[in-house]
């Protein structure tokens, strides 16, 4: 038994050195790369076992040729060979232990001594292959164990379990743990061969030997370099590769967390990474947020179904979009475009979630000030349908829109309305100076307000108030005009009465006057007439009186006219039967009638109509106006008198077939002193006005040029 003892070759040790640290530093690179690229993630880690494998079985072989004496040796290459992988196997072993996804606390542990009994394993079976007898000095064994496994505790423990340390942001880490990895193979083997005590022996040529020991060194230096270049390229052709994916994998990550609010959670919904816009915008610091789950910003605005739902469609490994408001840790509410991307592991479920997100607060609040808006306008809408006709109209006064009102009091339908102009409900009562002067106004941008008597689709007239408001366009020339219009048509009717009785208040005053000073003259001048009468014998002289004696009881007529202005006579109203007080009216009138061949025909619907009225003044409406009736047909005609009771309301019509009124003229009909006819006062028509409007009853009259006029009498009735 004797220790190995001798003389190193320093080119074979420095070769063997620097040989084993390129395999180490091509190692520790493709190693560190496993948590970057999961695609080559196998390749990857059998390239840097058969690497290190590659530089331990070098150190040790080459280590061992460097001994006195080596010339001497014998080689078995099976064995050598079974060194090699042996070597491999526990590189193999370490490096997984320590760069699986989901290790211990004794990962560092275990893949050091499967380091460990790497080199160990390839020094043992390595002297087997060189034939040579030995045994282990255990003291200087277990120091050599023990150091090795410390050293390559240590690089695992910089490499991948030290918080404080980062390979992407610190390029020196690779270099150092190839350092250290070399100095703990070389160590490990000076120490092994220190220990070992051999005896050598030399077997003869046997098969599986080789005796040009030269030849056999060279060839396996140049395999050796041949395999650590191969490794060697393609770590760098890698490690290149890898580059570039990472600085185009930072700047979109760079460009992401510019523009979008990032997290990244594990399957159960834990928060393990999220940007600075996450942390800006929650309020929230990185550390409060790692570890826990999005119900830290839960807002309570949506339903437990909303969630329930994104989380069924996310754990099936489909992208879940939608937009969600969340609470920031100040308590404001925020609003997020979400877009939830599940990854999926090789069984299928996902094993992370990213969610990338926009703010979309800004939006979401114009959209509530816009439904505001909206609902502000509808409501304003509502509004002024309700009350107002509106229609807009385009900058050629084309009808393009109608609110319900308009049809309802044009009596046209939307339909006959769009795409017409206001033509349609033109009455002809404005002169055209009068819409001339009304679109000069709007065509030039200013807002015009009058009043306008419209017709009807059925003939009807009706006022409106109207505003005209034209819309500009950015040329300052307006694209469209809105017209609210309201109705004002009672108004105009009361204006109207109220005229009428401003002027009947005028006569009134005029009659009292004038009744008075004229009366008593007139009863003498009648007194003396006849009393001349009575004694004159003269036929000529009588009938000069007589005409005498008409014109004095003309007169007296219209004083009597003046004296019911100007002091009304007080109503008696008796319960009578219209139908035969219009019998009556019509006998009287009968024969003058048929001296101008008119035609008269009574209709009632009922044999008896009551009414609380004064006879003898509604003897005298209806006189007045059967017989203007029948002066209007002077060449003869049909007059039509009909009776009817409709809700409680006794129409009264009398219809001739005469020369009609003219618009103009008809408006001014009941008015004191105006009259159609030659020898007329016009206050005949203006008191039975008057004596109907004492019944609570109103007059309308239609009349058409040529066809006739309708004079139409509303009463009361009485209630049987």
């Amino acid at each position: 038994m004797e220790e190995i003892i001798g003389s190193y070759n320093p080119i074979l040790i420095f070769s063997a050195f620097i040989l084993t640290i390129m395999a180490s530093y091509t190692s520790m690179n493709l190693v560190a790369m496993l948590h970057t690229s999961e695609r080559n993630r196998r390749f990857l880690l059998i390239a840097g076992t058969l690497s290190m494998g590659v530089g331990i079985w070098l150190m040790n072989f080459i280590g061992m040729l460097t001994i006195d004496g080596a010339e001497s040796f014998h080689y078995r290459i099976p064995l050598i060979l079974l060194s090699l992988i042996v070597g491999i196997i526990f590189v193999g072993l370490a490096f997984y232990t320590v760069t699986k996804h989901h290790f211990h606390k004794t990962s560092l542990l275990l893949g050091s001594i499967f380091m460990t009994c790497a080199v160990l394993f390839v020094h043992l079976v390595g002297m087997l292959g060189l034939e040579i007898v030995f045994s282990y000095d255990p003291i200087i064994l277990i120091v050599a164990l023990v150091l090795m496994c410390a050293s390559f505790w240590f690089v695992f423990w910089m490499l991948f379990f030290a918080k404080n340390f980062s390979v992407s942001h610190r390029i020196w880490m690779k270099p150092l743990a190839a350092l250290v990895l070399t100095i703990a193979i070389v160590e490990g083997h000076f120490l092994l061969v220190k220990s070992a005590e051999i005896i050598r022996f030399k077997i003869t040529d046997p098969i599986g030997n080789i005796s040009d020991e030269r030849l056999f060194i060279y060839f396996v230096l140049f395999l050796s370099i041949v395999i650590l270049i191969g490794l060697i390229s393609s770590s760098a052709f890698i490690s290149r590769k890898l580059a570039i994916t990472d600085t185009n994998l930072k700047d979109i990550t760079a460009a992401l967390d510019e523009s979008s609010i990032v997290a990244i959670t594990d399957p159960k919904g834990k928060i393990t990474f999220v940007n600075d816009k996450f942390v800006e915008i929650s309020k929230y610091q990185r550390e409060e947020l790692l570890g826990m789950d999005h119900r830290i910003l839960n807002s309570g605005y949506h339903p437990r179904s909303y969630f329930q739902q994104l989380w069924k469609e996310i754990s099936s490994g489909r992208v879940w979009k939608g937009e969600i408001r969340n609470k920031a840790k100040d308590g404001s509410f925020y609003w997020v475009d979400t877009t939830i991307v599940p990854f999926l592991g090789k069984n299928g479920k996902p094993y992370q979630y990213v969610a990338i997100r926009h703010d979309i607060t800004n939006r979401k609040l114009a959209e509530e000030k816009l439904k505001e808006s909206l609902k502000e306008v509808n409501d304003i809408n509502f509004a002024l349908d309700q009350s107002s006709i509106v229609a807009f109209t385009d900058e050629k006064g084309k009808i393009t829109k109608v609110n319900d009102k308009f049809c309802e009091i044009s009596k046209y339908s939307r339909e006959e309305l769009i795409g017409v102009d206001h033509k349609i409900l033109n009455s002809g009562f404005h002169s055209k100076a009068y819409f001339k002067e009304l679109w000069s106004t709007i065509g030039n941008g200013h807002v015009w307000k009058g009043e306008i008597r419209n017709k009807a689709k059925d003939g009807t007239y009706y006022w409106v108030d109207t505003t005209i408001i034209p819309f500009m366009n950015e040329k300052g020339k307006p694209y469209q005009y809105l017209a609210i219009r309201n109705d004002i048509t009672e108004r105009k009717k009361t204006e109207e009465t109220l005229h009428r009785q401003d002027k009947l208040a005028a006569v009134g005053q005029l009659a009292a006057g004038v009744a008075h000073e004229i009366r008593n003259p007139l009863t003498s001048m009648k007194g003396y007439g006849e009393f001349l009468l009575e004694d004159e014998t003269d036929p000529q002289r009588r009938e000069f009186i007589e005409i005498i004696l008409d014109e004095i009881g003309r007169v007296n007529t219209i004083v009597e006219d003046f004296m019911v202005l100007a002091k009304p006579k007080v109503v008696e109203l008796e319960e009578k039967n219209i139908v035969k007080i219009i019998n009556n009216v019509l006998s009287l009138l009968e024969f003058e009638a048929r001296k101008k061949n008119v035609k008269m025909s009574f209709e009632a619907n009922e044999d008896i109509i009551q009414i609380e009225c004064d006879e003898d003044r509604l003897k005298q409406v209806f006189l007045n106006f059967v017989k203007n009736g029948i002066e209007a047909m002077p060449n003869g005609g049909e007059l039509t008198v009909k009776v009817s009771v409709e809700d409680n309301q006794v129409q009264i019509s009398i219809q001739d077939t005469g020369v009609g009124i003219p618009e103009d003229k008809l408006k001014k009909i009941g008015e004191p002193f105006y009259t159609t006819k030659k020898e007329g006062n016009g206050l005949g028509l203006m008191v039975s006005f008057k004596i109907i409007e004492s019944h609570q009853g109103k007059v309308y009259i239609e009349s058409e040029i040529n066809k006739g006029t309708t004079f139409n009498i509303i009463l009361p009735a009485k209630t049987a």
